[in-house]
Parts: structure tokens; C-alpha cells; sequence
């Protein structure tokens, strides 16, 4: 008996977990850039390539630097056929994108990492 309700038990917290992991995924849209220094949050400091810049949807004047997000493709924007690769990438906010296009805009290279390039722009979630 005791085990039954330790299995029932764990069957809950990996539902809620599960939920918890849905929910905090946040549907947006991203693009690419290729000019990554200098940036609004470190200057002419290199940061590698795994980076990104926030739009004004989570920018919150340079609250978003440094903060590290996963991003997952999650379908085309412009009728672009089956342009999301399967992975997710983390990438870290090093700068500012006021006009990007898109929620998040990634380096190339990350973009390219979950999607095809020539998609330009994509459906995505993403989770701090």
C-alpha cells in the first residue's frame, strides 16, 4: 500500500513538473544578426557567439543583460517549408534590438543551430 501511494505520489510531481516546464515556455518570434561588437550591454567586449539581443519585449532598459535563454524553433513565418532543425540553444542577451523584427534576435551561428537560415525569421519559445 505504502508504495502504491509513493508511485501516485511521484506520478504527480512529474505532472507538475511537466506543467511547470509548458508554462514556461514563451512563444515569440526570432532573427538573426551578424555584427556582434560592439553591444549595448558590454561595449567592445567579445562574448562569443552563442549570444543574442533582446527586443523591447524583454529588454527592460539592459535588465535583460547577461540573462540567459533557451530558444527552440518552433515553426516558419513566412511559409519558409519544415525550417526548424530540432535542437534547442541557449544563448546569452548581449545587446539591443529596438527594431529587429522578432522577440529575440540571435547570432547567426545560433540561429542556425535550430533553424534554417534561409527561413530569415522564425516561430520560437523561449525560457529563461
Amino acid at each position: 500500500m505504502a508504495m502504491t501511494k509513493m508511485s501516485v505520489a511521484l506520478i504527480v510531481v512529474g505532472l507538475i513538473v511537466s506543467l511547470v516546464s509548458v508554462v514556461s515556455a514563451i512563444p515569440g518570434t526570432a532573427t538573426f544578426y551578424d555584427h556582434y561588437v560592439p553591444s549595448a550591454c558590454y561595449g567592445n567586449k567579445n562574448n562569443g557567439v552563442m549570444i543574442a539581443a533582446a527586443s523591447d519585449v524583454f529588454w527592460y532598459n539592459k535588465a535583460a543583460c547577461g540573462k540567459m535563454y533557451h530558444v527552440r524553433c518552433t515553426g516558419s513565418t513566412n511559409g519558409v517549408p519544415h525550417p526548424c532543425r530540432g535542437n534547442g540553444v541557449t544563448v546569452k542577451i548581449v545587446d539591443y534590438c529596438p527594431g529587429c523584427g522578432g522577440t529575440i534576435d540571435l547570432s547567426k551561428e545560433a540561429f542556425a543551430m535550430i533553424a534554417d537560415p534561409i527561413a530569415g525569421r522564425i516561430n520560437v519559445d523561449y525560457t529563461p
